[in-house]
């Protein structure tokens, strides 16, 4: 860990461009899928990768779940979910359901989704390996000690580089 003990040693910022290539990436593997009717977004991360896919795979329904699970840099030890999933939805036949988040990290979200929807395929742009096993399609694994800056959470300003000052 770094001085702040809050922050992780390792990071990995995705800039719009990167993060909208990479949610492409996703729809061309879930193509060979599904088909999906209708998508389930695990808020807040998997709202733009939602919007993205289902753009890309013709999917008109997207419905969320919302799932407090990280607080301060951290994965909370306890899940709460704040918004279910809709059950005209949740009635549907799983194999048409198709649930995308941002990120698998250690898989008690996408565990917890799971156990509502089984069945359903669940895919994630960026995975963990703690979490992976708990993902049907991902596009990028990164280590379980890196923290992914996702674009919305970043702001334009000057990075040094990796060597210092002095290269």
């Amino acid at each position: 860990m770094t001085n702040d003990a809050r922050l992780p040693e390792k990071a990995f910022p995705v800039s719009w461009d990167q993060f909208h290539r990479d949610c492409r990436a996703l729809a061309w593997r879930l193509n060979g899928q599904g088909p999906f009717d209708a998508i389930v977004a695990i808020t807040r991360g998997g709202l733009v990768p939602s919007a993205i896919v289902a753009r890309e795979l013709g999917v008109r329904i997207i419905d969320t779940i919302s799932v407090v699970s990280y607080g301060e840099f951290k994965q909370l030890e306890n899940l709460d979910v704040l918004k279910d999933i809709d059950q005209h939805l949740a009635a549907r036949d799983p194999k048409s359901i198709l649930i995308v988040d941002d990120l698998v990290d250690t898989g008690k979200t996408a565990q917890l989704v799971r156990q509502r929807l089984p069945g359903a395929h669940l895919a994630t742009v960026y995975a963990k390996p703690m979490g992976r096993p708990q993902v049907d399609t991902y596009v990028t694994e990164v280590s379980q000690d890196t923290w992914i800056y996702f674009p919305w959470d970043l702001g334009y300003s000057f990075q040094p580089p990796i060597r210092g000052p002095g290269g």
